[in-house]
């Protein structure tokens, strides 16, 4: 809780900053440039301008409505990214979904991350200090590799010659962003930890995430645990296997091979499958015999 109030504090002072006229930073040799790149940074919906040249047009109500309730009880857990236009005006690069569910829910600020003129290598810098701390939990670590990612253009492999971190570390803290928010907000707080995470994020459907991390809160499960659990899930989803059809075998009886041995005047072997299907063997020792027992079949 602490943390979360020192971010704010921090976030309310830079945006106070940014409105002061005698410090309009527009790039990265302005004073006090550097308290911005880099840093969250609470920013009054009413000074967002939305992207002209935004690909997207069509947004899902419902979807909306069910970021809108999450934002309502967690807070926007990924800052939106502007860009600086003027002084107290900014243009949104990214994060539209956010700011529109922030919007129906009447909140006034957001949190935002801010993009100065020639700010890129003041951005990679900032970010990858951030990295590198050691106070990070995952999600934030995570949050900063999206952010190299989609701002800054930077491969998984550039980011792990920047940061000194394997490119498949850096894609397990990537895939945490993946999780449900409220798994996200659970990681953030201490509730479960990265191993947890990533044992859930094998699970597609959100709902199930959510079941499954409520389970390991409130049985204090362990990692192991939790993949047991997941595991568990995915075998429920593999289809029955086919049950073998009934046979339909009968017996043929002493009786009956009797009557048919008695009939054909020679041993018969009768043989029948689990299918109940069957062949009915005559022996016969001469031309003689089989045109007898011919004659017998021919009536």
């Amino acid at each position: 809780m602490t943390k979360a109030i020192k971010k704010q504090a921090l976030g309310r002072g830079l945006s106070a900053l940014l409105k002061d006229p005698e410090n309009d930073i527009k790039s990265v040799e302005d004073k006090n440039a550097d308290k911005v790149v880099g840093n969250i940074i609470e920013l009054e919906l009413d000074a967002i301008e939305i992207n002209p040249f935004q690909p997207r047009t069509n947004f899902n109500e419902e979807s909306l409505q069910e970021l809108a309730s999450s934002i309502r009880e967690l807070g926007v857990i990924q800052p939106i990214t502007v860009r600086k236009t003027d002084f107290n005006k900014y243009q949104l690069i990214s994060g539209e979904r956010r700011l529109r569910a922030s919007k129906l829910i009447g909140l006034k600020t957001v949190p935002a991350y801010i993009r100065l003129a020639n700010d890129n290598d003041s951005l990679v810098m900032a970010l990858v200090e951030n990295i590198q701390r050691h106070d990070l939990d995952p999600i934030e670590i995570a949050l900063s590799y999206q952010r190299l990612i989609d701002e800054i253009q930077l491969t998984q492999e550039q980011m792990s010659d920047r940061v000194g971190k394997k490119r498949s570390t850096i894609a397990n803290y990537l895939r945490l962003l993946k999780l449900d928010p409220i798994i996200q907000t659970g990681i953030r707080d201490g509730f479960i930890s990265m191993g947890h995470g990533r044992a859930i994020i094998n699970v597609e459907d959100l709902d199930v995430q959510t079941d499954i991390y409520q389970k390991i809160v409130s049985q204090n499960l362990s990692v192991r645990e939790t993949e047991a659990l997941v595991k568990a899930y995915h075998e429920s989803l593999k289809p029955a296997p086919a049950k073998a059809p009934k046979g339909t075998s009968f017996d043929v009886d002493a009786d009956k091979k009797r009557t048919i041995t008695n009939f054909f005047g020679a041993k018969v072997d009768v043989k029948v499958a689990a299918n109940g299907k069957g062949k009915i063997t005559i022996p016969f020792h001469s031309e003689e015999d089989f045109n007898r027992i011919l004659k017998l079949i021919n009536g």
